[in-house]
């Protein structure tokens, strides 16, 4: 039996991540991970890279470039004429963008020394992890040990009973990111960040969508002022979104699903070409072995961490999307490498409180911190400050003028309590609120730091202004 210092179960952005950076601190390791691309063969990057962030992106932007071309380039002055839309070649160079990412972590592990052990891990006692490499034959497992063990096996689509997937006329996220024409009438249940994401790809491409939602509320982990601001947008966009649809069922017939939903008390009936299932994820602990070995789980299935990422077993920790928290990539990313550092004695902790959140529809959404109702649920005191990206000259000079930028900070001290942005490359633009926010900073901090002119940043500026009623642009 092989030893190593630390075997790690997964290798998405958590696994790779928290694998590479155990090799760099001098620890043998190995990272088990049995994920297949596309054409069947063994890869790395797990959903992320192969089905999720990597591929909807390039998806995203593609559709944003033909959607930009189409009905405002001529506005730029540019006139552009037989538009044609070529969809294998776009789903083809989404393709070729994931195997060139998957390559680069191999090549990755090969430069910093991680062993990939290539199959599906499985846990047993004494810190020892089972490896059964996939194979149309009966497959040859062994067993590898370590002194430290770490999960990061993600998290998988979450099922919903009424609406079978069959990756033909029902799919889930993986599949609508593969389809190879535009459906004429899409569905899609679910109005979070999946299902907004995939409404958005599709509907530039000339797709009716018609998004249900069971929730009567819009977005509610989002601040209402954005939220409210960006379902008027996405409803200008083309989007379709029924809020207070529970689907009750769903049938094909004639090469058409059928989907059966209660919105205020009646009875409705829909018809899609294609319908897309995005009801959120959950954590996989599939064939993990967890209830063998006495890893301790929540009652929706996620593994049980402290603040640190370890378990209730000796020297085996979880991180990402398979416990508590965000699902988010870039979560599952630094809690992996908080743990090798930890692993080494270095002083490493995580603020949960602090991980950025981000919607790539367009304009984009993303925030960071408290919401405005949190603060109001929590009897806080505070101050908001919000700047519309109209009246910034790099958005008009641009033309992308939709959305805003909303600043709360504490009324007392002026700490930074969460940032809220509608906007183009909102994504970009987040990060400079998580770093003021890190270290305990204010909106006159940021009203103080000079931010360059004409830049979309410059409304994060004038919304710390407008804390204390001072913006100078509105």
């Amino acid at each position: 039996m092989k030893k190593y210092d630390v075997v790690v179960i997964g290798a998405g952005p958590g696994g790779y991540l928290s694998a590479i950076r155990c090799a760099q601190l001098g620890f043998s390791t190995a990272c088990v991970d049995g994920e297949l691309s596309a054409n069947g063969k063994p890869t790395l990057g797990g959903v992320c890279l192969n089905k999720g962030c990597i591929p909807s992106k390039a998806l995203l932007d593609s559709s944003h470039h033909y959607a930009f071309i189409k009905n405002q380039a001529a506005e730029h002055g540019i006139n552009v004429s037989g538009i044609r839309l070529d969809i294998h070649k776009m789903i083809s160079r989404k393709e070729r963008l994931v195997q060139k990412l998957t390559r680069g972590i191999a090549g990755l592990f090969k430069k910093n020394g991680v062993e990939w052990l290539q199959g599906q891990g499985q846990l047993l006692e004494g810190n020892q992890v089972q490896v059964t490499p996939d194979g149309k034959h009966p497959p040859d497992t062994y067993q590898v040990s370590a002194k430290h063990i770490i999960i990061a096996t993600g998290s998988a689509p979450t099922k919903l009973p009424v609406a079978a997937i069959d990756q033909n006329r029902i799919v889930d996220s993986t599949g609508a990111l593969a389809f190879t024409e535009v459906p004429k009438r899409l569905g899609i249940i679910g109005a979070g960040v999946i299902g907004l994401e995939l409404g958005s790809v599709w509907s530039r491409m000339g797709a009716e969508v018609v998004i249900l939602e069971a929730l009567d509320e819009f977005l509610a982990p989002v601040d209402r002022d954005i939220a409210v601001a960006a379902a008027k947008l996405f409803e200008k966009q083309g989007l379709d979104i029924q809020l207070g649809a529970r689907v009750t069922g769903t049938g094909l017939n004639n090469h058409e699903v059928s989907v059966a939903y209660e919105q205020a008390g009646e009875k409705q009936k829909l018809a899609f070409d294609k319908l897309v299932v995005a009801v959120g994820r959950s954590p996989n602990v599939a064939g993990l072995g967890a209830e063998a070995v006495g890893l301790a789980l929540s009652r929706r299935g996620a593994i049980e961490v402290d603040n640190y990422c370890a378990t209730n077993l000796p020297d085996v920790y979880a991180i990402g999307d398979v416990v508590r928290g965000p699902m988010l990539a870039h979560k599952a990313a630094e809690e992996g490498i908080m743990v090798a550092e930890r692993l080494a004695g270095q002083d490493r902790a995580l603020n949960l409180e602090l991980v950025p959140w981000v919607i790539y529809t367009w304009p984009e959404i993303a925030w960071v911190g408290k919401t405005e109702t949190e603060l109001q649920a929590a009897g806080a005191k505070y101050k908001t400050g919000l700047f519309p990206m109209a009246a910034s000259g790099r958005a008009q000079a641009a033309g992308d003028t939709d959305g805003m930028m909303k600043m709360i900070s504490a009324a007392d001290t002026d700490q930074l309590l969460g940032v809220h942005i509608l906007a183009p490359n909102a994504s970009e633009l987040v990060a400079e609120a998580v770093l003021a926010m890190e270290f305990d900073g204010s909106a006159e901090d940021i009203a103080r730091t000079i931010h360059a002119h004409p830049t979309l940043s410059e409304a994060m500026h004038e919304a710390a202004l407008a804390t204390d009623q001072r913006a100078l642009h509105i």
